[in-house]
């Protein structure tokens, strides 16, 4: 009797059956990490400088490995590439600042519930648009994995920097009603950041999935590409924010509008300190430059509907993330997590 050498095949059997799925969940585990990292930076960076230079460090990280790797630039129809460009401007140029956004008004659990609206939102955009038809067994484990998500999310825990205007700092030299206020109008807007964060998200897969289903682009060109795009955005608008500032202030309109270019410099100045420096490299590394690579992945081997849903699962590897970093965990996180793998199981069943 021979060696069975068909058995040493079934990893590799699985994980070309499943790359697409493996993919999306790396891209998720990876999120979780750069989230962390994220929500400290947010503390002493804007969302909009902070969005700006962990774009231009993942490109710089993303051409390194094209280079290295002689990857020549592929040869993309027009559409397929004014595709993936879309992708980029609006799922990141537009959706990861107001995701950062909403971290800063609502806290990390929060803002990552409103990001559990978006793998509906792309299943039926995938279904009207790309004709990406799920059954009945499928709309289950994307409910299920969302329900698990959500579960863990929405667990009420304290958090220090959370919504702002909670905690010790809402009551200090102020009345409960001015406090309770602030806290509400942060609220809303985070909650508003949140929809359109998922929104942009939504609309960022589509784009993705749309241009992958008219080409054969290869993902780490789509990931510089859709990259590029965002970077540019944001760098157009910067720019212009900061001409009609000049404006103003030349025609002496409303000075306190100044103070933002101060904060500009601010962040920059923050970002040259070695720690903070390193901080954004690292976050940037794992959470744009391998986070987003695995994205275009998954959304080449798989459809809209399942690649979106195991992406926003980053909150199930938050908890292991938590636990390492000292937090408690409750029995609450815990099902939720099993409610999570359930759904995520479903969908690696229905393939």
């Amino acid at each position: 009797m021979g060696f069975p050498y068909h058995l040493c095949l079934l990893p590799f059997a699985f994980f070309m059956s499943f790359q697409g799925e493996i993919a999306a969940l790396s891209a998720a585990c990876l999120w979780a990490i750069a989230s962390v990292v994220y929500s400290r930076l947010g503390e002493r960076i804007p969302p909009l400088q902070l969005n700006l230079m962990k774009g231009i460090v993942a490109i710089a990280l993303l051409l390194l490995t094209i280079v290295l790797s002689s990857e020549l630039f592929p040869s993309i129809a027009p559409i397929p590439l004014s595709l993936i460009l879309l992708s980029g401007v609006v799922g990141i140029g537009f959706g990861d600042t107001v995701f950062f956004a909403s971290i800063n008004n609502l806290g990390a659990r929060r803002a990552l519930l409103m990001g559990t609206l978006a793998p509906p939102m792309t299943a039926i955009g995938a279904m009207i648009f790309l004709q990406e038809q799920l059954n009945l067994s499928a709309w289950c484990g994307i409910l299920l994995t969302i329900l698990g998500v959500a579960w863990v999310v929405t667990e009420r825990t304290p958090e220090g920097r959370g919504t702002r205007g909670e905690g010790s700092e809402g009551g200090q030299g102020n009345s409960f009603s001015s406090s309770s206020s602030r806290v509400t109008v942060n609220l809303w807007r985070g909650i508003g950041f949140g929809v359109l964060a998922a929104i942009a998200n939504a609309v960022g897969a589509l784009f993705s999935r749309a241009a992958f289903a008219q080409s054969v682009m290869n993902p780490l060109w789509a990931a510089l590409l859709r990259l590029s795009a965002g970077v540019l955005i944001l760098l157009i608008f910067t720019f212009s924010k900061s001409i009609l500032k000049s404006l103003l202030y030349r025609q002496s309109l409303r000075r306190q509008v100044l103070e933002s270019p101060s904060e500009n410099l601010f962040s920059i100045a923050e970002a040259r300190q070695s720690r903070v420096l390193a901080a954004i490299i690292f976050a940037a590394f794992c959470g744009t430059y391998l986070g987003i690579w695995l994205q275009q992945i998954a959304l080449k081997f798989t459809v809209a509907g399942v690649a979106s849903t195991l992406l926003q699962t980053s909150p199930v590897f938050l908890i292991p993330i938590g636990t390492w970093l000292g937090e408690k965990v409750t029995w609450r996180a815990i099902a939720g997590v099993i409610i999570a793998i359930a759904g995520v199981g479903l969908l690696f069943y229905l393939k």
